[in-house]
């Protein structure tokens, strides 16, 4: 008899650690994906807060007098800090529309008005809203958007110089 012999018990568990990953698997891969998904959502809502109050701040010192000029520069602002994501605003009036990849997936405006609490000065408002729910930036995975937001809004205001 040989010193390594097998006992009918571990000849009965072979295969378990197969089956154990088997079953496995497929939960910690959703649990991964869901974690990089939210993750990657978080980042992106980031970058439309600071999309909206870059706009509004460089529409606001913009040196230009004509309000269309400030608009301008705004949404120069506001695309540059949305293009990592390849996300443009097209126009800067109210109903402008997100483009990502040729397609409408929000709404952007960045607009000059009186202020809400001083109606003697003006004010930028940059408006974002991206609809996540039917344009997510990562894969569609059962279960997985569960979590994640149906649309993500963004307001910044700046008082002009």
């Amino acid at each position: 008899m040989t010193r390594y012999a097998r006992t009918s018990r571990e000849q009965g568990d072979r295969g378990t650690a197969a089956v154990e990953l088997a079953l496995v698997a497929p939960l910690l891969t959703l649990l991964v994906m869901g974690v990089i998904s939210y993750g990657y959502m978080l980042s992106f809502r980031q970058a439309l807060s600071q999309g909206a109050a870059e706009g509004a701040r460089a529409a606001a010192v913009s040196p230009f007098p004509l309000a269309a000029d400030r608009q301008q520069e705004g949404l120069g602002a506001l695309n540059e800090a949305l293009s990592s994501y390849g996300i443009s605003c097209d126009g800067y009036s109210a109903g402008s529309q997100l483009r990502k990849d040729g397609a409408d997936v929000g709404t952007c405006s960045v607009t000059i008005g009186p202020c809400a609490n001083d109606a003697t000065k003006n004010c930028v408002t940059a408006a974002l809203s991206y609809a996540y729910e039917d344009n997510p930036l990562t894969p569609k995975l059962p279960g997985v958007g569960l979590l994640l937001p149906e649309d993500l809004r963004y307001d910044a205001v700046a008082r002009t110089s």
